[in-house]
């Protein structure tokens, strides 16, 4: 079932961690939704909160099947059983001609976006149209700039708040930086700048008690479904550093004498440094000893809002990615490298792809860290980095760590 005219029913997907604002923007949304009928699809009908006037005279809220009539032919609906069941139930059952999907047990939008972009009975009803993420602004400077760690509130995940901020800008294509008026205009400044880091196309709106114009997320069409993957500020940090970089000279050289590889200096990248926010990436092709390099992101400056990427441990035949997001460091085993496995394996993984990058000695073992700060001393996180590379002499002992060895295995290598 799709809308009158035949076509797929637009949905914008909104996220926010709790208190950023989310059950006052749908309460907006759906008091001011104009000639629209919406859908609003929420995770828990009371942590909605729908305001009184808004439900119809004389009608009941149907939590028997978590369905809400509202006043002006909206209509809310409970989730409670799977998403992908719920959205086609809907479409099947109501007539409306945009819905809202909010579910709090999903720390970001990318999953729920998925869902509707991939070829399912989902994708063949409804358009993604926007992902949407609230922010408490004061509560997001202060996880990545204030002396005091902010606490979560709620059970939506165990993470720690930083990593769900990052994730939920990273993919969004809009930004209500709301209780904007709990902020100077330095403050505000420095927030939109930090939103541009993380996703550089994201549209940012400074809001008060999420106060918007609809039309800014409903119909607004800001969804590519072939970006969805590759909103991150820093997959676009690491891509524009790709760009600037002579391949095959020092960073995949290799070096005789059994000599340090030399890090690639080329490879760092300014994309918006308009209030200090900037990004520089990291390579080698030499491992890391895994104590030293634990220490080293143990100790990151709190100016370092968000680093990510693959890194090469000594010992470790595991591709360990690193994910950091304010005071959060997590290490996660990816798989072994191509260059560890059986010679048969290995050509065959190479033979299906003929654009990865190997060296003569260590194959596709390399590290490639993208760091996005503010006011941040490039030269002593790259030395520092550079002391925690293995010396000649280490490379033949034993090495421990606390990074996982086993595909699929995470480690919290800090926490708030």
């Amino acid at each position: 079932m799709k809308t009158d005219t035949g076509e797929e029913i637009p949905v914008t997907i909104l996220s926010g961690s709790l208190g950023a604002g989310k059950t006052t923007l749908l309460n907006h949304l759906l008091s001011d939704a104009g000639d629209r009928t919406l859908a609003v699809l929420v995770n828990d009908m009371g942590e909605v909160n729908v305001d009184a006037e808004l439900v119809a005279e004389g009608s009941e809220l149907e939590l028997d099947d978590g369905v809400a009539e509202l006043s002006n032919g909206c209509i809310c609906c409970e989730l409670q059983d799977d998403l992908e069941t719920a959205v086609v139930r809907l479409a099947r059952d109501r007539s409306f001609d945009h819905l809202v999907v909010e579910s709090s047990g999903i720390s970001e939008p990318a999953p729920v976006a998925r869902l509707f972009t991939t070829e399912s009975r989902v994708a063949a009803l409804y358009d993604v149209d926007t992902l949407v993420t609230v922010l408490d602004t004061p509560a997001f400077l202060e996880a990545f700039a204030g002396e005091e760690r902010p606490e979560r509130r709620g059970n939506e995940d165990d993470r720690p708040l930083s990593d769900l901020l990052v994730e939920q800008v990273e993919v969004s294509n809009l930004v209500l930086l709301n209780k904007a008026d709990l902020c100077s205009d330095a403050e505000l400044a420095e927030a939109e700048d930090l939103v541009r880091a993380l996703q550089p196309e994201a549209e940012t709106i400074p809001t008060e008690f999420s106060v918007v114009d609809p039309d800014r997320l409903l119909g607004a069409g800001l969804f590519d479904p072939g970006r969805v993957n590759d909103l991150p500020g820093w997959k676009r940090a690491l891509e524009s550093a790709d760009g600037d970089q002579d391949h095959g000279e020092s960073e995949h050289a290799d070096h005789d004498d059994g000599q340090r590889d030399e890090e690639d200096h080329r490879g760092h990248h300014h994309p918006d440094e308009v209030y200090g926010v900037s990004s520089f990436v990291y390579r080698s092709r030499r491992p890391f000893h895994p104590e030293r390099f634990a220490d080293f992101l143990r100790d990151l400056p709190r100016s370092i809002v968000r680093s990510k990427g693959t890194v090469w441990l000594a010992n470790n035949e595991m591709r360990v990615s690193i994910a950091q997001a304010g005071p959060s460091v997590r290490a996660t085993a990816q798989g072994p490298w191509i260059a560890s496995l059986p010679e048969v394996e290995r050509n065959m993984y190479r033979s299906n792809r003929p654009n990865l990058e190997w060296h003569d000695e260590h194959g596709d073992r390399r590290t490639e860290l993208v760091f996005i700060g503010t006011d941040y001393d490039e030269s002593t996180l790259r030395a520092a980095l550079e002391d925690a590379l293995v010396t000649d002499g280490e490379r033949e002992t034993d090495l421990d760590g606390p990074f996982p060895t086993e595909q699929g295995d995470e480690t919290v290598i800090r926490e708030p």
